[in-house]
Parts: structure tokens; sequence; C-alpha cells
């Protein structure tokens, strides 16, 4: 199955808040975050450049957007992206919301993430 994708293009990070912190303003100051929120934890995806250096954070991080928007009938379009990422050792991070999925990889291996991405018959523009 050969996907579109398009890169995000701002440098992401994954930061982690305690469970009864209020969801801080700067979260959805830029044009890309995610939020999930669960008993243990808020894991939030951010623009990188707007998180505070007191925060517990893992990045930079880059997305791929897989273009949608993708029926929730649809079989395998994560497994197609994260099998040649994993045979190419590169870790990920994935994002699904109503439309589409995103997919994120350490900032530091781009490069060998669009590669395997190509060579598993993925176009990302």
């Amino acid at each position: 199955m050969g996907l579109r994708m398009s890169i995000i293009p701002e440098a992401l990070a994954i930061c982690r808040l305690g469970p009864d912190t209020a969801l801080p303003a700067w979260v959805a100051e830029g044009t890309f975050f995610s939020v999930t929120r669960t008993a243990d934890e808020w894991s939030l995806v951010v623009e990188e450049s707007r998180i505070p250096t007191d925060v517990q954070r893992d990045g930079p991080w880059r997305a791929f957007k897989i273009d949608g928007p993708i029926p929730f009938s649809a079989v395998g379009v994560l497994v197609s992206v994260a099998e040649p990422l994993a045979r190419a050792s590169i870790s990920l991070f994935a994002i699904s919301t109503f439309d589409t999925d995103y997919i994120l990889v350490r900032a530091d291996s781009m490069e060998a993430a669009l590669l395997a991405l190509s060579r598993a018959g993925h176009t990302v523009w």
C-alpha cells in the first residue's frame, strides 16, 4: 500500500505533565499540537520552541502527515509505515486523528526515515 505523505515543518517535542496539572496555554499556541490525558499523565506533542525549560520532554521530533482522510474501515495503514521504519531501526511515535495519522520520528533519523519510506513505496512531498 503506497501512501502519500507530507512533512510537518515544525520541530516537535513530546512532553509529559502530571495528571493534576492544568493544561497550560502555551500548548495550543502553535500550528501543530496534540493532547492526550489519562489518569496517569498529560501527554503532549507541541512545537519544541514553545515548551518552557522546566517541562519534561523528549525531542526534537519531526512528523509525517499521511494524506487523508483515511476511512475507519482501512486496515494496515500504520503497519505499512511502521514496518519499513522498524526494519531501518527507526523508532516512531504515532498520533491518530479523525481524518488521518501522523508519524513522528526523531529529527536525527529524518533522512533515514525518508529513505525507508520511499523504498517501501510511499511518496513523501
